[in-house]
């Protein structure tokens, strides 16, 4: 995908990552992400910090968002892919244009409103994230706590930004940022990685966004109706960019079957 999309400059690219946990994964996590994981490593117990009960290494890829969509949407056009944005306030409504045989419900939290789907187990989970420039972070760190995630993600051909996070606030839909989450991510994020104080702190901006979770996980599915089929493919909350493209392989597998693996 990086070398279809125009190389390392695409917006993704590969780093490497620490992960710590204060609590122990399951066996069958660990055994599952080391057979895929690249350079996959388990931390000894001495090397942890205070507090911390597990720990990974391994090679990640990372993600700019923002340029990764442009240049795919750009990708996506070039094959003769349109975009049309419109407001649908019913499923059926995507059944409207000529000839359309097919709808995929990629609808994310609002699968919870939309008319024919209103999925009330569907759900927000806010978190906030503060951009900063820091080009001298060349490395991932995150520790995952029970009701707490910390994560510092440098974002590939950005400039040298990156982002601190999060926050794990389920059912709350408040869009806004508050300084006091963002005390506390900064609190976190540099006990995590001091590095980051190297150079002086830069805030470029800060973000909310709510993450379309699902009281039983994903939804892929395939429905049909008196319009056509529709193919269910959303509940991926806060996995979406890692677990997108194989929800999208199993979800297009249902109209296509034996279709190729990504």
């Amino acid at each position: 995908m990086q070398k279809r999309l125009g190389g390392r400059d695409c917006g993704i690219d590969k780093l490497p990552i620490t992960e710590y946990w204060d609590f122990k994964p399951s066996d069958r996590k660990v055994k599952s992400i080391q057979q895929y994981l690249a350079n996959f490593a388990i931390i000894p117990k001495k090397e942890l910090p205070a507090g911390a009960e597990f720990g990974v290494s391994y090679i990640t890829w990372n993600f700019n968002c923002p340029l990764l969509l442009n240049n795919l949407k750009t990708y996506l056009c070039s094959h003769g892919v349109k975009f049309e944005r419109r407001q649908l306030k019913h499923i059926s409504q995507g059944f409207l244009s000529t000839n359309v045989k097919v709808v995929f419900n990629c609808s994310g939290l609002g699968a919870r409103s939309l008319g024919g789907i209103e999925d009330s187990t569907v759900f927000p989970v806010r978190g906030q994230v503060v951009i900063i420039n820091a080009p001298h972070i060349r490395q991932n760190k995150v520790r995952w706590g029970s009701d707490y995630a910390t994560y510092i993600i440098p974002r590939p051909n950005s400039g040298g930004q990156v982002v601190l996070g999060g926050l794990i606030q389920k059912h709350n839909w408040n869009g806004d940022t508050f300084a006091c989450d963002t005390q506390d991510i900064l609190r976190r994020a540099t006990d995590l990685l001091p590095d980051i104080l190297k150079l002086p702190l830069e805030i470029l901006r800060e973000s909310t966004g709510l993450r379309p979770y699902r009281k039983a996980g994903v939804r892929i599915e395939k429905e049909k109706t008196k319009n056509g089929i529709i193919i269910h493919n959303y509940g991926a909350g806060g996995y979406g960019y890692q677990s997108g493209y194989g929800m999208a392989n199993a979800a297009t597998g249902l109209l296509v079957p034996n279709i190729s693996k990504l």
